[in-house]
């Protein structure tokens, strides 16, 4: 009997079969939905069901956003079940969720996130440290992806704070890559900092990384290719709003599609451009 593919190999295959690296965010604002779907949590399901098909074929992993279906309650967590259960197998599923809490409690959040959702990979914070990490961790194959130096305006404030002469999110990434040396943990690093972004990939070569921020945020989509990847494991480059922000009408899922496909062309181009 043929082993089935672990997270990691899943998520190696996509990149290496599409060539870029490019990660599909869903990040449904319940304000921005096109015309016809309901600002509800069955509206939400049902778009982030047709950002999967069609615009998921041209990404290596997809990438969900839970605060958006957590704010409905209870229906918001079973349309989130349901869309878990639509997601292609040999696809890579991360849910953002950016947990970060003592031992017993990030037990709890794994058994939610990794257990009973059954996602490959999740983001967590790590200002508990070790504590909120392992538990995630704990199930074979699965991958967490640790926020280092991130892509919104105000990250810095905290995140480039010096401690001994060298910048917060600089700690994280040495301590990180330390400390977990399997492939299964990286680190998210935005393209909108592309000279810290560069300086992490220098200081931390072995761990991915999974960079927002390219897009709508204006991030460096040339220096967020150039710096995914490790070699440990492929990294990613996730665009939500540069995908799926102008699919407005009746064949919003037509305009999804082509958005996706560009994406994917300007990333395997922005590689060729590297390795040239």
């Amino acid at each position: 009997m043929i082993e089935p593919l672990s997270p990691l190999e899943r998520l190696r295959a996509r990149v290496d079969r599409l060539g870029a690296p490019l990660c599909l965010g869903i990040d449904p604002q319940p304000d921005a939905l096109p015309e016809g779907i309901e600002p509800n949590a069955s509206g939400l399901e049902r778009y982030a069901r047709g950002l999967v098909d069609a615009a998921g074929p041209f990404a290596a992993a997809i990438k969900v956003n839970v605060a958006f279906f957590e704010a409905f309650g209870s229906a918001g967590w079973a349309a989130l079940e349901r869309l878990r259960l639509d997601v292609p197998q040999d696809h890579f599923l991360i849910l953002d969720a950016k947990r970060g809490d003592i031992g017993s409690t990030a037990e709890r959040y794994a058994a939610g996130l990794l257990g009973h959702l059954g996602a490959d990979a999740v983001t967590l914070s790590p200002y508990l440290g070790e504590d909120a990490v392992e538990p995630f961790l704990a199930y074979p194959g699965r991958m967490v992806y640790l926020l280092a130096r991130t892509s919104n305006p105000s990250a810095g404030r905290l995140q480039d704070q010096l401690v001994e002469g060298v910048p917060l999110h600089e700690h994280v990434a040495r301590w990180a890559a330390t400390r977990w040396t399997d492939g299964r943990l990286g680190l998210v690093v935005g393209a909108t900092v592309p000279r810290e972004l560069t300086r992490l990939r220098q200081l931390v070569p072995a761990l991915a990384f999974l960079v927002p921020g390219v897009g709508v945020q204006g991030g460096d989509l040339a220096a967020a290719v150039a710096a995914c990847h490790g070699s440990l494991a492929p990294g990613l480059v996730n665009v939500s709003r540069g995908i799926a922000g102008g699919a407005r009408g009746g064949d919003w899922q037509d305009a999804v599609a082509a958005s996706a496909r560009g994406w994917l062309v300007r990333m395997r181009e922005a590689g060729a451009t590297l390795s040239a």
